[in-house]
């Protein structure tokens, strides 16, 4: 937190100190695929979740490749072959700048604890209210007051095959 702090400060001084003492930021930006992270981490640390979570698609159709890209979302197939690495870069970065409380791993541990049960997980997460799903972009909380779990996002309308790849990921296997 105190990092976030300093890097919302509006001191010459605080900016010039951050990056020379943290030019990368505070978290490991590792990449099997020489994806650049730097502009996610700076929105997360900077709490601006929604072009984050948009941020965060798009990094993850450049893992999937150029079809993805194009078409800017992931088949399930796709988040199977996304690289380790990379997922756990992303998921770190959403743990720590959002002081645990976001990140496919949280995601992942409230889907355990209800069992593997989509309908009781969505409004956990705050993605469904009885039988109404949230609606994108306006009914989701984009700050930590949302519901532990919220964020990221992955796009509901094509079902639970992408966010089952996700979260069955090897990633969190350790």
């Amino acid at each position: 937190k105190i990092y976030q702090l300093l890097f919302k400060a509006n001191s010459a001084k605080t900016q010039e100190f951050i990056q020379s003492k943290f030019p990368k930021g505070i978290a490991s930006l590792k990449s099997e695929k020489d994806i650049d992270y730097s502009q996610l981490q700076d929105l997360l640390v900077g709490e601006n979740f929604l072009e984050a979570d948009k941020l965060t698609i798009q990094k993850l159709c450049e893992l999937a490749g150029e079809s993805a890209v194009k078409r800017k979302w992931l088949y399930f197939s796709e988040a199977d072959g996304l690289p380790t690495t990379d997922l756990q870069t992303i998921n770190n970065l959403w743990l720590i700048y959002s002081e645990g409380k976001f990140g496919y791993s949280v995601q992942r541990e409230i889907w355990l604890s209800v069992g593997k049960n989509w309908d009781k997980l969505w409004p956990k997460i705050g993605w469904k209210n009885g039988n109404t799903w949230t609606r994108y972009p306006n009914e989701f909380t984009w700050d930590l007051t949302a519901p532990r779990g919220h964020l990221p996002l992955s796009n509901q309308l094509r079902g639970v095959r992408v966010i089952n790849s996700l979260l069955s990921h090897p990633a969190w296997s350790n």
